[in-house]
């Protein structure tokens, strides 16, 4: 398959490009910083701002596009942002007719009783609120659209090593719908490593069309 990754040199977006390209597949690594991309004969690294008017014509031609923008969890203005990127993204994979469009949000939109959103809970940490609520509020305006082919998944609260987790490749995972999975009384986790498998695999079969889901480890 013919896959892009939208956000190649970051945590989550490198592990995925690796996965890729591990299976095969030709995989466009679209990066601010195109010498942090891996180097293998069938990846290419194109520099390119996800917000230039002409975005669209680079996404034409791909099976599925993976988006693991993030402007970073530290920057002062990631609310905005993120929220002008994603919206650049999304429009750009509607013009370009994208088959597949998978985003990579966060855990705080994921529901922990009903009607409550993780991101609403008191222990919920301020210093990554603006940023998980505005991928709360992409998700909110994706989730009655038809007109882009988008899927969207949340990791869980526990990400790798730097959420206390491992960065260990198992192989293996469990798949989640809205509700935050848990490991017995705590929040679950996974390894980015892990994370990368979970979305290689959803985006070759196509499997959460216009759908939200979570994955943690077994």
């Amino acid at each position: 398959m013919k896959i892009a990754v939208i956000g190649a040199t970051g945590y989550v977006g490198q592990a995925v490009v690796n996965e890729l390209a591990a299976r095969q597949h030709q995989v466009t690594a679209f990066a601010r910083n195109v010498e942090k991309v891996q180097s293998s004969d069938n990846i290419q690294a194109v520099a390119f701002d996800v917000n230039s008017a002409d975005f669209s014509a680079q996404l034409q031609g791909f099976d599925a596009v993976v988006s693991a923008f993030n402007p970073g969890w530290t920057n002062p203005n990631i609310a905005a942002e993120f929220t002008q990127g994603a919206n650049a993204i999304v429009a750009a994979a509607k013009q370009a007719n994208v088959p597949y469009l998978l985003i990579v949000g966060g855990a705080g939109s994921l529901y922990v009783a009903p009607n409550v959103q993780l991101i609403d809970t008191p222990d919920f940490p301020k210093e990554i609120f603006d940023g998980a609520n505005a991928a709360r509020l992409l998700l909110g305006e994706l989730q009655d659209r038809r007109d882009v082919n988008w899927a969207f998944i949340s990791p869980p609260a526990m990400l790798g090593a730097d959420a206390g987790f491992s960065e260990e490749r198992t192989g293996e995972y469990r798949l989640g719908g809205n509700e935050l999975l848990m490991n017995g009384e705590m929040p679950a986790g996974i390894s980015v490593a892990d994370l990368a498998i979970a979305i290689a695999d959803d985006t070759e079969q196509k499997a959460h069309l216009h759908q939200r889901f979570t994955v943690a480890s077994k």
